[in-house]
């Protein structure tokens, strides 16, 4: 609400005569006010677009058929919109409508960031009645009720201890009409004529809180007249042509005529003229003020909507850009419990709130119970203009067996930022597979006092993407073999027949197969066209049994079905093949989904999977089986990237889950650009309010790392802003020459106790992964992941070692003991690192030959001396360049355990040259992958796997023993 001052002044500024004199009283010039409000209305939009460009009120509202009165109306509402710079939107609906029909167009309104204010024109219709035009205004957002009706508003008007968000327009006019005569309203006694919840009520409300003496008459009061004669000031709103006189105003009392009524005039051409609830003359020649009809409240009460439709869309705009995060309080125990007793300990914000403080609208937002949800991906498209937040992929060095808590450390990092810095700060992790989380690595959640809750939904079936993928990588399987059995049993005739069937006499292609004509050269569009030498080509897929790369998949360790024999039963006709399972997550169709940047993109990319070769020696597709719509079916809901939170109530998306040796280790490209607009910044804005996005790269960086750069950020355009590298003392001494580690045995004596020179040999692994870092561009920050254990010396050592070696900053850091608290210098270093815009680039050109990009990573990356391709690897190659997909980056396959193809080799070994035993396409993900040593795309369980720990609570149904 414009204050009364600047009221004052405004009008002063523009020399405006506000009062004219008549016979006795000085008219209120109500249209000479309303145009210094909208004047000022204009003024302030144009302040705000000055320095926010996208800053733009929006009043929309809502007519129900063709009232000529309220069309009148809605025209001179969109007038003075159109003036003060507001935009306007007017929705008509039939005059029919339900109050039901136009509640929900109220509520999409309501959920829409562009509309700031609405408005619903009164009447609705007999059949409506005032129950439904109530429970329509009510169903509007107080935040957006611009016209001040909802019961919120009214409530807190009549309240001496609240605010309204917006008063009525008319009421507030009346206030602003008495304020501009200069005469303090405190202490004078005013009667209101009238009592409706529009004018009359709000009015005395409003007059009461400017310490008037209000009594407030109606139709049944007796003595009207009486009570008018003792009014220093008077509000007629009682819907009667003049029905105050002049005799029964006292002489210099302030009047205020709200009332719009027409009697009969033959002077007049309509035959009627425009009157107010009081006499004019009459009233004029003792009142010392008065307001005119027309030209008096009518004209303020347009020009305040307006100016509570400015009020809303600032508010809103702020509301938009402020942080809402509201973190959740740590328990933090000196005796670390276990991970899941942490987790159940925590009770976290149901997902629809968290949703709301980070800025998703309900409509994008899809919960899977109480603490999960997918978002759509309609954010991006309304987030579109942001600026990108910063950007930091989260690494570590070579790992032990026992991992170096590259997980705990990305979500403590996301806690510290967000929750005790203040700074919009997300997480975005893979969801783990089934596989180790039943096996020996266990979760992905994190530990400690840092990690996503609930984490038993986390580690387990989360919203059922893994099974999605296994479901659409069986179907492709299921539907190769089917078609190498059918091709294989029907002449070329009966096989195009039950390809292309007549149905009521016409045979049709379906959509998909017009690619595959297209890539036979095949310009005909009736399947009666095709001549007998096309039909074998179009209907014969000739797989080349030996060629086949697609295996089907499970979300277990399961070494059993490493290889296995299909087509044993009868039915198949002794059509026998040996094939195999991998684990789901080690899918082409997961690394796709980590891949892709939108629906459309996604079902090109899985019918571009190439599954064999065939006898012609072209590459045999997704597409050319005519699967690939399906896959896209199966997978629609799987591409919305899944919103969970960390212990502290700070956002994480857990999306994809590709395997780390096999894929490029990294969630999905989709999760990091919602995240990455949500925590963005407006035209306009400071650099502080800048958001954060952590994303986990799988294993050491020079798997994890390395594939986002030249992948990931290859695929989405996105720009890294710097690299955590996660480092622990215990993974430096076993690279500096501690014994082995494995899970299960106790550690030796190295790692518990303090040992400075094994250590600080150990640091030429880290100091390795920084130097790789930085042919990327991007700045480095080394997280030393506490341990008990670990003394101040070995800490300084390693932090000394890191800045000597190139890192921007080494910080010790102790989340899983203390929480985002533990990671708060952590924090505050990327964020002083990140200042600056990026320097990103690429460590080769994806035009160069395979062989030549191989060897450029085995060089520039692992330290080897060349690399060696077998027979069939260097078969492989030159199918994949006749094939035209030699100008895909590469995705090595190798093991986490070192630089080099062999486990055994710790540290930074040096003299080795790189095996390269096959080469195998994943042309829809968009990459090559050579495989280093005996990678297995199937683990297996160990003797004493964890799920012998995990169980459930019979008195409380919760899971226990995991992790």
């Amino acid at each position: 609400m414009l204050p009364y001052a600047r009221f004052q002044r405004i009008l002063s500024l523009r020399h405006l005569s506000t009062m004219a004199s008549t016979e006795g009283a000085k008219v209120i010039d109500g249209t000479a006010l309303s145009r210094a409000v909208r004047d000022d209305v204009a003024s302030r939009i144009k302040s705000m677009q000055a320095k926010f460009p996208r800053f733009q009120p929006q009043l929309t509202v809502i007519q129900a058929g063709e009232r000529p009165d309220s069309t009148t109306y809605v025209r001179m509402k969109s007038k003075a919109a159109t003036e003060a710079g507001i935009k306007f939107n007017h929705i008509k609906v039939p005059v029919e409508s339900t109050a039901d029909e136009i509640v929900d167009l109220v509520t999409k309104l309501n959920n829409d960031e562009r509309t700031s204010g609405v408005l619903v024109q009164l009447p609705l219709g007999d059949h409506i009645g005032a129950h439904g035009e109530r429970q329509v205004t009510e169903a509007i957002s107080p935040e957006k009720d611009v016209d001040g009706f909802h019961a919120y508003n009214i409530g807190h008007l009549s309240s001496r201890a609240a605010d309204p968000l917006f008063s009525p327009c008319t009421p507030a006019g009346v206030i602003r009409l008495l304020e501009s005569t200069g005469v303090p309203l405190s202490g004078l006694n005013a009667v209101v004529l009238g009592r409706s919840d529009i004018v009359g009520s709000p009015v005395a409300s409003l007059l009461r809180s400017k310490d008037a003496t209000v009594t407030q008459c109606h139709s049944r009061s007796k003595n009207i007249e009486e009570i008018v004669k003792g009014a220093d000031v008077v509000v007629a709103a009682i819907g009667k042509p003049e029905f105050v006189k002049g005799s029964w105003i006292k002489p210099g009392a302030i009047v205020i005529d709200v009332g719009i009524n027409y009697i009969p005039d033959a002077s007049k051409k309509s035959g009627q003229r425009l009157v107010g609830d009081v006499e004019y003359a009459s009233a004029a020649a003792v009142a010392s003020y008065i307001t005119p009809v027309p030209g008096g409240v009518g004209p303020m009460t347009v020009a305040l909507l307006m100016e509570n439709t400015l009020t809303a869309a600032t508010r809103q705009w702020e509301q938009a850009r402020v942080r809402k995060l509201k973190p959740l309080k740590l328990n933090l125990l000196e005796n670390v419990p276990s991970d899941i007793e942490i987790a159940m300990a925590q009770t976290p914000k149901p997902v629809a709130r968290l949703a709301e403080e980070i800025g998703i609208l309900p409509d994008e937002l899809e919960s899977y119970g109480k603490y999960k949800a997918k978002v759509t991906l309609d954010v991006l498209d309304r987030l579109k203009h942001r600026k990108d937040g910063k950007y930091i992929v989260v690494a570590g060095i070579t790992p032990t067996p026992l991992g170096e808590g590259k997980s705990t450390t990305t979500i403590g990092l996301a806690q510290a930022i967000g929750a005790v810095l203040g700074r919009p700060a997300f997480a975005c992790v893979r969801q783990p597979s089934q596989g180790p989380t039943f096996g020996i690595k266990g979760g992905a959640a994190g530990g400690g006092y840092s990690q996503v809750i609930p984490m038993d939904e986390f580690n387990l079936h989360l919203t059922g993407d893994i099974h999605a993928v296994t479901a659409a990588n069986n179907l492709l399987a299921a539907a190769l073999d089917a078609r190498m059995f059918h091709e294989e049993t029907q002449s070329d005739k009966a096989l195009y027949s039950r390809l292309v069937p007549s149905k009521k006499g016409k045979r049709e292609f379906a959509p998909l197969m017009f690619k595959r004509l297209k890539k036979l050269g095949i310009d005909k569009t009736n399947p009666n066209d095709l001549t007998e030498e096309e039909i074998n080509r179009f209907a014969r897929l000739d797989v080349d049994k030996d060629t086949i790369t697609w295996n089907r998949v499970l979300d277990t360790n399961d070494r059993f079905l490493r290889k296995i024999t299909v087509g044993q039963a009868a039915t198949e006709k002794g059509h026998e093949r040996s094939t195999g399972f991998d684990i789901a997550v080690a899918s082409e169709i997961m690394a796709i989904l980590a891949l892709t940047t939108g629906l459309q993109d996604m079902q090109t990319r899985l019918g571009a999977m190439v599954v064999a070769t065939s006898k012609r020696g072209d590459p045999v597709t997704a597409d050319d089986i005519g699967v690939s719509g399906a896959l896209a079916v199966l997978m629609k809901d799987a591409i919305k990237p899944n919103l969970m939170q960390t212990l502290e109530g700070t956002p994480v998306f857990v999306h994809a889950g590709p395997f780390a040796n096999i894929a490029h280790g990294n969630s999905s490209i989709l999760a990091d650009q919602v995240a990455l607009k949500l925590a963005g910044t407006e035209e306009g804005d400071g650099p502080e309010r800048v958001g954060y996005v952590l994303t986990e790269g799988g294993f050491g960086a020079d798997m994890g790392m390395e594939k986002f750069c030249n992948i990931k950020c290859r695929t989405s355009g996105l720009k890294p802003d710097a690299t955590v590298i996660v480092a622990t003392t215990r993974a430096l001494k076993m690279h500096g020459g501690g014994p082995d580690v494995s899970p299960g045995k106790p550690l030796a004596d190295t790692y518990t106790m303090e040992d400075l020179v094994t250590l600080k040999e150990g640091c030429k692994n880290l100091v390795k992964h920084i130097q790789n870092s930085k042919k990327f561009g991007v700045k480095v920050i080394v997280a030393i992941n506490q341990f008990a254990s670990d003394t101040e010396a070995e800490l300084a050592l390693v932090r000394e070692e890191s800045l000597a070696g190139g890192a921007d900053a080494a910080v010790v850091s102790n989340h899983w003991a203390k929480g985002g608290e533990g990671a708060r210098d952590l924090a505050e270093a990327v964020v002083n690192v990140c200042e600056g815009e990026s320097e990103f680039k690429f460590l080769y050109d994806v035009e160069r030959p395979i062989e030549e990009k191989m060897e450029i990573i085995a060089k520039e990356i692992y330290g080897a001396d060349g690399i060696e391709l077998s027979e069939l690897a260097r078969t492989q190659v030159e199918t994949y360049t006749r094939q035209g997909y030699s100008n895909l980056p590469i995705c090595v396959a190798k093991t986490q355990y070192s630089f080099s193809h062999d486990p055994k080799l710790k540290n930074v070994p040096t003299g080795f040259t790189i095996p390269i035993r096959a080469v195998r396409l994943s042309a829809g993900a968009g990459f090559l992958y050579p495989i280093l040593g005996d990678m297995q795309t199937m683990p297996g369980l160990g003797t004493r796997p964890g799920f012998w720990e995990v169980g459930l609570d019979p008195e409380s149904g919760r899971v226990v023993g995991l992790f």
